[in-house]
Protein backbone atom coordinates (compact mmCIF):
# COMPACT_ATOMS: atom_id res chain seq x y z
CA UNK A 1 0.00 0.00 0.00
CA UNK A 2 1.45 3.36 -0.98
CA UNK A 3 1.09 6.64 0.85
CA UNK A 4 -1.42 9.12 -0.56
CA UNK A 5 0.27 11.85 -2.62
CA UNK A 6 -0.69 15.00 -4.43
CA UNK A 7 0.90 16.61 -7.45
CA UNK A 8 0.02 20.14 -8.53
CA UNK A 9 0.70 21.34 -12.07
CA UNK A 10 0.51 24.93 -13.26
CA UNK A 11 -0.78 25.75 -16.75
CA UNK A 12 -0.35 22.21 -18.07
CA UNK A 13 3.37 22.08 -17.27
CA UNK A 14 5.16 18.72 -17.45
CA UNK A 15 6.82 19.12 -14.03
CA UNK A 16 4.66 19.47 -10.93
CA UNK A 17 5.15 22.58 -8.79
CA UNK A 18 4.19 20.49 -5.73
CA UNK A 19 4.75 16.76 -5.17
CA UNK A 20 4.04 15.81 -1.55
CA UNK A 21 2.34 13.32 0.71
CA UNK A 22 -1.18 14.10 1.84
CA UNK A 23 -2.43 16.10 3.61
CA UNK A 24 -0.39 19.16 2.68
CA UNK A 25 -0.62 22.91 2.48
CA UNK A 26 0.37 24.62 -0.75
CA UNK A 27 1.60 28.19 -1.10
CA UNK A 28 1.69 29.58 -4.62
CA UNK A 29 3.51 32.88 -5.19
CA UNK A 30 1.77 34.62 -8.09
CA UNK A 31 4.21 37.52 -8.29
CA UNK A 32 6.29 35.60 -10.80
CA UNK A 33 3.29 34.81 -13.00
CA UNK A 34 2.04 36.97 -15.82
CA UNK A 35 -1.29 38.73 -15.36
CA UNK A 36 -4.12 36.77 -16.91
CA UNK A 37 -5.80 33.37 -16.73
CA UNK A 38 -3.99 30.33 -15.33
CA UNK A 39 -5.00 26.77 -14.46
CA UNK A 40 -3.93 24.59 -11.55
CA UNK A 41 -4.26 20.87 -12.17
CA UNK A 42 -4.26 18.80 -9.00
CA UNK A 43 -3.68 15.06 -9.17
CA UNK A 44 -4.23 13.13 -5.97
CA UNK A 45 -3.44 9.46 -5.52
CA UNK A 46 -5.03 7.52 -2.68
CA UNK A 47 -3.68 4.56 -0.69
CA UNK A 48 -5.42 2.17 -3.05
CA UNK A 49 -3.66 3.71 -6.08
CA UNK A 50 -6.75 5.40 -7.51
CA UNK A 51 -6.28 8.91 -8.89
CA UNK A 52 -8.47 11.96 -8.78
CA UNK A 53 -8.02 15.05 -10.93
CA UNK A 54 -9.27 18.54 -10.30
CA UNK A 55 -8.65 21.63 -12.43
CA UNK A 56 -8.96 25.07 -10.92
CA UNK A 57 -8.87 28.00 -13.32
CA UNK A 58 -7.91 31.29 -11.72
CA UNK A 59 -6.94 34.81 -12.71
CA UNK A 60 -3.70 36.55 -11.72
CA UNK A 61 -3.78 40.29 -11.41
CA UNK A 62 -0.53 41.53 -9.87
CA UNK A 63 -0.52 44.92 -11.60
CA UNK A 64 -2.55 47.95 -10.59
CA UNK A 65 -6.29 48.11 -11.20
CA UNK A 66 -7.17 50.25 -14.19
CA UNK A 67 -10.27 52.43 -14.31
CA UNK A 68 -11.31 54.14 -17.52
CA UNK A 69 -14.06 56.77 -17.34
CA UNK A 70 -15.73 58.15 -20.43
CA UNK A 71 -15.29 55.18 -22.73
CA UNK A 72 -17.20 51.91 -22.43
CA UNK A 73 -16.11 48.61 -24.00
CA UNK A 74 -17.64 47.99 -27.43
CA UNK A 75 -19.12 51.51 -27.62
CA UNK A 76 -19.41 53.35 -30.91
CA UNK A 77 -17.81 56.77 -31.02
CA UNK A 78 -16.70 59.24 -33.65
CA UNK A 79 -14.59 62.35 -33.71
CA UNK A 80 -12.30 63.14 -30.83
CA UNK A 81 -12.65 60.86 -27.85
CA UNK A 82 -11.83 62.11 -24.39
CA UNK A 83 -11.60 59.75 -21.44
CA UNK A 84 -9.85 59.50 -18.09
CA UNK A 85 -7.53 56.69 -17.04
CA UNK A 86 -6.53 55.96 -13.46
CA UNK A 87 -4.61 53.04 -12.03
CA UNK A 88 -3.81 52.07 -8.48
CA UNK A 89 -2.92 48.99 -6.50
CA UNK A 90 -3.13 47.92 -2.89
CA UNK A 91 0.66 48.18 -2.67
CA UNK A 92 0.68 51.90 -3.56
CA UNK A 93 0.89 54.41 -0.70
CA UNK A 94 -2.45 55.99 0.18
CA UNK A 95 -3.16 59.16 -1.76
CA UNK A 96 -6.59 60.70 -1.07
CA UNK A 97 -6.62 62.35 -4.50
CA UNK A 98 -6.50 58.88 -6.06
CA UNK A 99 -8.69 57.08 -3.51
CA UNK A 100 -11.75 57.38 -5.70
CA UNK A 101 -11.87 57.33 -9.44
CA UNK A 102 -13.18 60.49 -10.99
CA UNK A 103 -16.28 59.87 -13.00
CA UNK A 104 -19.56 61.57 -13.67
CA UNK A 105 -22.48 61.08 -11.30
CA UNK A 106 -24.95 58.62 -12.84
CA UNK A 107 -28.41 59.89 -13.80
CA UNK A 108 -30.15 57.50 -11.42
CA UNK A 109 -28.34 59.16 -8.48
CA UNK A 110 -29.68 62.56 -9.55
CA UNK A 111 -33.22 61.17 -9.94
CA UNK A 112 -33.07 59.47 -6.55
CA UNK A 113 -31.74 62.64 -4.92
CA UNK A 114 -34.56 64.71 -6.42
CA UNK A 115 -37.08 62.16 -5.15
CA UNK A 116 -35.65 62.35 -1.61
CA UNK A 117 -35.66 66.16 -1.64
CA UNK A 118 -39.25 66.27 -2.97
CA UNK A 119 -40.39 63.78 -0.34
CA UNK A 120 -38.65 65.80 2.42
CA UNK A 121 -40.37 69.01 1.32
CA UNK A 122 -43.74 67.24 1.17
CA UNK A 123 -43.19 65.70 4.63
CA UNK A 124 -42.18 69.05 6.17
CA UNK A 125 -45.24 70.72 4.63
CA UNK A 126 -47.48 67.99 6.04
CA UNK A 127 -45.99 68.51 9.53
CA UNK A 128 -46.96 72.21 9.46
CA UNK A 129 -50.58 71.34 8.68
CA UNK A 130 -52.09 70.26 12.01
CA UNK A 131 -55.16 68.02 11.63
CA UNK A 132 -58.40 69.52 13.00
CA UNK A 133 -58.82 66.90 15.73
CA UNK A 134 -55.39 67.84 17.17
CA UNK A 135 -55.60 71.63 16.70
CA UNK A 136 -56.94 72.20 20.23
CA UNK A 137 -54.66 69.77 22.06
CA UNK A 138 -52.01 71.17 24.45
CA UNK A 139 -49.29 70.36 21.97
CA UNK A 140 -50.69 72.55 19.19
CA UNK A 141 -53.03 75.03 20.88
CA UNK A 142 -50.28 77.11 22.55
CA UNK A 143 -48.07 77.66 19.56
CA UNK A 144 -47.59 81.35 20.25
CA UNK A 145 -44.17 82.91 20.05
CA UNK A 146 -44.09 83.81 23.76
CA UNK A 147 -40.83 83.03 25.51
CA UNK A 148 -40.76 79.88 27.55
CA UNK A 149 -40.34 80.50 31.22
CA UNK A 150 -38.75 78.06 33.61
CA UNK A 151 -41.35 78.85 36.25
CA UNK A 152 -44.12 76.27 36.20
CA UNK A 153 -46.56 78.73 37.78
CA UNK A 154 -46.51 80.80 34.56
CA UNK A 155 -48.10 77.97 32.65
CA UNK A 156 -51.83 77.69 32.57
CA UNK A 157 -53.37 74.35 33.05
CA UNK A 158 -55.71 73.28 30.31
CA UNK A 159 -58.69 71.16 31.10
CA UNK A 160 -58.50 67.62 29.71
CA UNK A 161 -60.40 67.07 26.48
Amino acid sequence: MEKPRVRVYLDGGAQPIVDRELPTDVALDTTGLADGPHVLTILARGESGGEGVKEIPFMVHNGPGIIVSGLQPHSTRRGNIRFTVDAFSADDPFDPRRAEARSSIPVWVWVLSLFVVAWSVWYAARMLDVPAEFAQTPTYSNQSLSPVSGNSSDRTAEPPH
